[in-house]
């Protein structure tokens, strides 16, 4: 039990022995005390005063004195400010969590709650590698998959690769047509940057394509036009034409994009795409056959990625094994009358009760929706797993999706809806703006990670402290810090806010970042070091009957706060608490480290007062730096022993 709930336990019996209420421990808040006040944790007192019928001092003198009375081991003074009562903790509590906790190397974790989740991250397309968004992504996923298995849960890391469609197509069709049958093996190309690079091939003669009719557009010829395309784009010429309109440079700039995607759509190479796509869809063996070739290459490309960056999956679905799944549930829908068909034989949910609009899921020639396959795909994942909940790690263009997902499964009865969760969080951009796939302006992952290791090899060499260090050890070292610094960079930001990666701030030894923790830690190993084995090994036998200094305290204090951080980045899904933890013990460690007066180090270990004092630090050194491995371990960053 955290000294927290001891507190929460304690207070609530004493609330109900004083006052004869039934108060339960959650009902008590109980927060760390200012550094103004002497004491280590204050409860808030104010709720109280309706039972004593007393004033807030006045009650917090009576709870103060019934906790010293009856838990002299965990209280030994208090003190009232106006409604807060702070307590000074007994230091044989403290002594006693540190000698029982420094050799735990699972310090802060739960046991087993038998409850199931499954986190879905990464979800990459095959007509392209990773790049910077997946990165935060990736990461996000990761963490907090890991972060809900210390706390107890049953983890599924899910992966649903989108595998079909259009923008597959594009890839294929401009392999076939520009490729000459090259591979990654004739090209020494990774597969998933080979069939990228196609991509963006293919959005460059499309570009080169549109240009022209685009431009007649504008000029007010439609001669690329027919049908119900071009009654809409003469009425989006005609809209653009407006005095209003032209003054407006928002509702000219939506006018214009929307005549750039129809008259894209017009192009031949367009054309040709959705042909292709028809015949994936009809089954046609040639297609299909170039598609899973071009998919193994991807597949190969991103699992190497994957390694690289430490991520790994428990599931694997595919867009093309599920998208027809959703049809059943449509079809159940609009037996239960939750559904209804318009004349042109689409179908559609009408959410307009709820505010929202109303949904299609189902087009009139009977093809499915992004809504129709994720609707079938939750239902294959609960009957996979009857899981608690399900997490989706995807950004926040995608927040209205999922609130109408959730929705109509809640509306079609579906078991799976309750435990649906959006984990959503910003785009990361760069300091020069937005990057976009079709234009080839992405950040790609594996040259990011690549640039991330050679700048953390050149600051390492900078500051001269790798000697003695093999070719092999540097190069592991140069990973760890440099893969450290990016996936930190990317967490310690509230998963909900937009964020700009800037690698060289990512990076800095002595910053906000993972090197300064991974440093820190390897200090503390290098102090460790000095000691033999059999003198740290018997520190699991060692007690301590004196009072603690500030500094011993204080640090021990944080460390055995690790167990409610963790619960608490659990219930926000956000790593960044994890992060601002780590950041917080390691600085906090080199503050202890460092603090001198009149030029002698206080916390000194090797030249520690006494041996009772020394044995202090060590076992205080070993808990900050297990402590300090586990919360990196949560953001799946590696430390090292030596650095």
């Amino acid at each position: 039990m955290s000294v927290v709930s001891a507190i929460k336990t304690a207070a609530a019996a004493a609330v109900q022995a004083l006052y004869q209420q039934p108060f339960t421990a959650a009902d008590i808040a109980v927060n760390v005390t200012k550094p103004e006040f002497e004491g280590e944790y204050t409860i808030v007192v104010f709720p109280f005063t309706k039972f004593s019928r007393q004033k807030p001092e006045e009650t917090g003198q009576a709870l103060g004195g019934y906790l010293a009375a009856h838990h002299p081991e965990l209280i030994t003074g208090f003190n009232v400010v106006k409604g807060f009562l702070n307590l000074q903790i007994h230091h044989q509590y403290w002594n006693k969590f540190v000698q029982q906790a420094h050799a735990n190397p699972n310090v802060g974790r739960k046991p087993a709650n038998g409850r199931r989740v499954m986190i879905e991250y990464s979800s990459p397309n095959t007509n392209k590698p990773l790049h910077l968004g997946h990165l935060r992504n990736n990461f996000l996923g990761y963490s907090v998959a890991e972060i809900f298995k210390a706390n107890g849960f049953e983890v599924i890391k899910a992966n649903l690769v989108n595998d079909r469609g259009i923008h597959i197509c594009k890839s294929m069709l401009a392999w076939q047509l520009f490729a000459h049958g090259d591979t990654p093996a004739t090209t020494g190309i990774k597969g998933d940057h080979l069939v990228g690079d196609y991509y963006v091939h293919f959005e460059t003669i499309l570009k080169e394509q549109a240009e022209p009719i685009i431009s007649d557009v504008l000029e007010g010829e439609f001669k690329d036009f027919e049908g119900a395309d071009k009654e809409k784009i003469i009425k989006l010429y005609n809209a653009l034409q407006k005095p209003e309109v032209q003054a407006d440079e928002e509702k000219s700039g939506k006018i214009k994009d929307e005549i750039k995607e129809i008259s894209r759509n017009r192009t031949e190479i367009m054309q040709q795409a959705k042909i292709m796509l028809q015949q994936w869809e009809a089954g046609n063996p040639d297609v299909r056959a170039l598609w899973q070739t071009m998919n193994s290459w991807v597949y190969e490309g991103f699992n190497e990625t994957y390694r690289r960056l430490g991520i790994d999956f428990d599931k694997m679905y595919y867009e093309s094994e599920t998208y027809l799944l959703g049809k059943d549930l449509v079809e159940e829908g609009l037996r239960k009358g939750v559904l209804f068909r318009k004349e042109d034989n689409s179908v559609w949910i009408d959410l307009t009760a709820d505010g929202l609009d109303e949904k299609l899921l189902l087009r009139g020639d009977g093809t499915s929706v992004y809504m129709t396959q994720d609707l079938g795909t939750a239902r294959l994942k609960y009957d996979d797993y009857h899981m608690e909940q399900s997490l989706y790690v995807v950004a926040d263009e995608q927040n209205y999706h999922f609130k109408v997902l959730k929705l109509i499964l809640e509306k079609l009865q579906e078991p799976c809806a309750d435990g649906i969760y959006h984990l959503s969080y910003g785009m990361v951009e760069l300091p020069h703006g937005r990057m976009k796939s079709r234009e080839g302006t992405v950040v790609d992952a594996d040259d990011l990670v690549d640039e991330m290791i050679k700048t953390a090899a050149a600051n390492t060499e900078e500051l001269g402290k790798v000697k003695g260090f093999s070719e092999e050890e540097l190069s592991e070292l140069h990973e760890t810090i440099g893969l450290g610094a990016m996936k930190f960079f990317l967490l310690k930001v509230d998963p909900k806010k937009k964020m700009i990666f800037n690698p060289e701030e990512s990076i800095d030894m002595h910053g906000f970042t993972a090197p300064f923790i991974q440093y820190s830690y390897a200090r503390i190993k290098s102090i460790m070091r000095e000691f033999a084995s059999a003198d740290i090994a018997a520190l699991a036998d060692y007690t301590h009957e004196e009072a603690l200094l500030p500094m011993e305290k204080e640090l021990i204090m944080l460390c055995e706060q690790f167990g409610s951080i963790v619960e608490e980045a659990q219930r926000e899904m956000s790593p960044a608490v994890i992060a601002n933890y780590a950041f917080l013990l390691a600085q906090t460690f080199n503050s202890f480290y460092a603090k001198k007066e009149q030029g002698k180090y206080i916390y000194s270990v090797r030249d520690a007062e006494s041996e009772s004092k020394r044995n202090l630090r060590l076992q205080i050194a070993s808990l900050t730096a297990h402590t300090i491995q586990q919360s990196m371990h949560l953001l799946g960053i590696a430390v090292p022993e030596r650095m």
